[in-house]
């Protein structure tokens, strides 16, 4: 397998951290986004859509979108199960990763991508044309952050993990999520949330963290 990833960006970043908890290696090209990479002739051939991550399996399939990789992924390599076990312990993981991206990660998306001088006139993602950044949904996707950052401390206040006892894909999506908010995008982190905290500081230190 060949891996197109970008070092510093969540979705290749939540991917990454997903093959080092299962142990899975493989071949990796690094892509720079901020530098249109992905917008390359050469890339584009690869992934007409210039989305990151793009896994290329060994008998020519390409896959893109970070969760459809590692569902993938989970099905080849079904231990650790971070996708859950049963049929409830699925449900509630989806339901969870859902939360951590749509209240999450699109909107520090939407903060970083409509703030960064570098995506002034690429405020949209991927293969799709000049599109002006709009510094308005910058400001809207702080707001929703915070919110998410309070309602994410007391969500942990009831459970270790985001989705329970268990770490799981949503722990993922939540961690590279609130890196990417506090650095990247520059959302500050509400000191008052010593839940996060107390989950950040256990999920952070896992090994895969540091992928």
């Amino acid at each position: 397998m060949k891996l197109y990833d970008q070092q510093f960006a969540p979705n290749p970043r939540r991917l990454r951290i997903f093959m080092a908890e299962k142990g899975i290696e493989c071949e990796v090209v690094q892509v720079n986004i901020v530098a249109g990479e992905n917008l390359s002739s050469d890339f584009l051939e690869v992934n007409p859509r210039g989305r990151l991550p793009t896994l290329v399996l060994d008998d020519g399939t390409v896959l893109d979108e970070s969760l459809a990789i590692c569902r993938y992924l989970e099905e080849t390599h079904p231990d650790p199960a971070l996708f859950g076990s049963d049929a409830l312990s699925k449900a509630r993981i989806e339901a969870r990763q859902r939360h951590m991206e749509f209240d999450g990660l699109l909107p520090t998306a939407e903060a970083f991508r409509n703030s960064y001088p570098g995506f002034k006139k690429r405020g949209v993602g991927g293969n799709v044309g000049e599109i002006d950044a709009i510094p308005e949904l910058a400001e809207r996707g702080k707001t929703m952050v915070d919110r998410f950052f309070h309602r994410l401390d007391e969500e942990l206040g009831e459970s270790r993990y985001v989705a329970g006892d268990d770490f799981s894909v949503a722990d993922i999506t939540a961690l590279c999520t609130i890196d990417f908010a506090t650095t990247a995008a520059r959302i500050p982190f509400p000191d008052q949330c010593s839940n996060i905290k107390r989950w950040y500081d256990d999920v952070s230190s896992r090994s895969s963290a540091k992928a």
